[in-house]
């Protein structure tokens, strides 16, 4: 029975926050045998959903038998996925070239490698605000808002960091080397914004917020408060799915022409939040359903593991009551397995550093 596309790929993590620890989880939901380097031993936590599917080892980096036992299961895998400032691992003694030149050395970081900022402290909203992309966020005449902190540290790190870990893998099958791989989250996002800066290079985009097409002012690319204080997103875009849109809500067929003229866009937004205060998210829900109009109801956390769609997919999933993703993306010959939840931290120190060599007199002289 396959165990995910990745079933023969060996990791070696080291433990740190936010999208370092979701990369190894993606990877281990696909089936790649992930081994993170904790600080200290501790219970399993199965509200830590960063952690399902991998194993854990507890290791004193400052000791010398701590740091051989790390290079012995780095020497056993394929990629290294760390998050630290820059620096940290090399004053380890686990830099890039105290490694094997087979490995894929994957670094994560918000400022990258090298630059001014580099070494400086900063989170998803820091990152974000220096790529542009922050100030497009929100509502007009307010401080920008910050998107959860979603577009940073995982579309602009935690995706890089895989695509630069896959990419390296597939070079390493042609040249038999690895190397480093420098995800910085001011690289990603920018590489994210390919069509908004199309759009700013033809005059389409307007540098001041909420009076864009994607960004809440459109009276068709936004939400709407209903009847019960709930909401409706709203997301027709092509003039064939507004022509629909305005259809089902009984509204002129004329506004089509419009559709793109800036001006009309906030006599026409009071007209269609008039429109759907009228009635209840649910009975919205119900009166778009199977059509193309591109409406849906914005649903909470709760709510989004019932929805139709969502359950006939199994897409968020409640093991131990901790509501959680089911393994993305899906592959039809080698399937993801079962998730595995988050196991004790050490754990698995003795059964990995036996698998790669170390003898029970050297396990036994680990310093903790």
């Amino acid at each position: 029975m396959s165990k995910g596309p990745l079933n023969s790929l060996k990791v070696i993590e080291f433990a740190g926050l936010g999208p370092a620890p979701l990369a190894g989880q993606l990877l281990a939901d696909l089936g790649a045998d992930v081994v993170v380097v904790d600080r200290k031993a501790g219970p399993a936590d199965q509200t830590d959903v960063n952690g399902r599917g991998k194993r854990s080892i507890v290791l004193n980096l400052k000791s010398d038998t701590g740091l051989h036992a790390a290079h012995k299961v780095i020497a056993a895998s394929d990629v290294l996925i760390e998050g630290f400032r820059p620096g940290v691992m090399e004053r380890l003694g686990l830099g890039p070239e105290q490694c094997p030149d087979t490995l894929v050395y994957a670094r994560m970081t918000g400022w990258g490698q090298q630059g001014p900022m580099a070494h400086t402290a900063g989170h998803d909203i820091n990152y974000l605000a220096l790529t542009g992309a922050l100030h497009a966020m929100g509502a007009a005449n307010e401080p920008p808002l910050p998107p959860l902190n979603l577009v940073a540290d995982y579309g602009g790190g935690t995706m890089f960091l895989l695509f630069g870990i896959l990419s390296a893998l597939f070079e390493r099958g042609i040249s038999g080397k690895g190397q480093v791989v420098d995800a910085a989250m001011v690289d990603g996002v920018p590489a994210m914004m390919g069509l908004i800066h199309g759009m700013l290079a033809r005059g389409e985009w307007s540098p001041s917020r909420a009076s864009n097409w994607l960004d809440g002012a459109s009276p068709f690319y936004r939400c709407y408060t209903c009847a019960d204080g709930k909401y409706i997103a709203v997301g027709a875009l092509e003039p064939q799915f507004y022509a629909l849109l305005l259809q089902k809500l009984d509204l002129p067929d004329a506004y089509a022409a419009s559709q793109n003229d800036p001006e009309t866009w906030a006599a026409r937004t009071a007209e269609l939040a008039q429109v759907f205060a009228s009635r209840t998210r649910d009975e919205w829900a119900a009166h778009f359903d199977g059509s193309d109009a591109c409406v849906a109801p914005v649903l909470s956390f709760k709510e989004a593991v019932d929805h139709p769609h969502m359950a006939a997919r199994k897409t968020l999933q409640t093991p131990d009551n901790v509501l959680q993703s089911a393994p993305a993306p899906r592959f039809s010959r080698t399937p993801a397995g079962e998730l595995r939840q988050p196991g004790a931290k050490g754990a698995d120190t003795e059964a990995v550093l036996r698998a790669v060599g170390l003898t029970e007199a050297e396990i036994a002289r680990l310093e903790t």
